[in-house]
């Protein structure tokens, strides 16, 4: 691992925002391999970021995708999120996890509807065991956004007990225009998550593109 460009495997790299965090990453010089259920699927994921950087993007299925990964970053679907993280354990093992699962439930998804165990963040560690690295992050930004050149307009809050994981979250954040936050434990990944359901709904009443946060009053950093 090159300890200023670790290896990412964007599990979930073949939906909106796995692709466009995938894409940004290769643009700004990672080596990306994108990860899908289906390996076929996952390739033409990668073909498509052909060019954008410098080490061309792979695609292979998840469970070899997070295996040749020195950071494997979670996208998915929050009804698939446990299925997806159990299957991958194995090759997971101690590497750092960044879940961006946010707990949205049909047809209400402007509603916060949190999961018994409190967060999307929280079933992760459940789902991985309590000695995995898992950082919460990336639930605030819309995909589009992404997708566009040049700088986000956006905020990244940024949870984990590891104050050392975080700081790699948001060397990534850093990396691909945006601001990384210290926001404290990953049981506080419960703010973040519910908020997207209530950007949700901002976007709806005022017919917004893609709300995203601000945190005021921070010093440069």
């Amino acid at each position: 691992m090159k300890e200023d460009r670790p290896t990412l495997a964007v599990i979930g790299g073949t939906g909106n925002l796995g692709h466009a965090l995938a894409e940004r990453w290769a643009a700004a010089g990672y080596e990306v391999i994108v990860g899908s259920r289906s390996a076929e699927r996952a390739e033409e994921a990668a073909a498509q970021l052909s060019g954008v950087g410098g080490a061309e993007p792979r695609g292979l299925a998840n469970e070899a995708a997070a295996e040749e990964a020195d950071i494997v970053v979670l996208a998915v679907p929050f009804a698939s999120q446990t299925k997806i993280l159990q299957a991958i354990a194995n090759a997971v093992g101690d590497k750092l996890v960044v879940d961006t699962t946010v707990p949205l439930v049909p047809p209400k998804v402007a509603r916060a509807q949190m999961p018994e165990a409190g967060s999307a963040a929280m079933m992760a560690r459940c789902a991985l065991g309590d000695g995995a690295r898992i950082v919460s992050a990336f639930h605030n930004v819309a995909a589009h956004k992404l997708k566009q050149e040049g700088d986000v307009d956006c905020d990244v809050l940024v949870f984990g007990d590891d104050p050392a994981d975080r700081k790699i979250v948001i060397g990534l954040a850093g990396a691909i225009g945006l601001r990384g936050v210290h926001c404290g434990v990953l049981a506080n990944s419960v703010a973040a998550e519910a908020l997207t359901s209530i950007l949700i709904g901002i976007n709806k009443r005022y017919k917004a593109d893609g709300a995203g946060i601000r945190i005021t009053g921070l010093p440069s950093v």
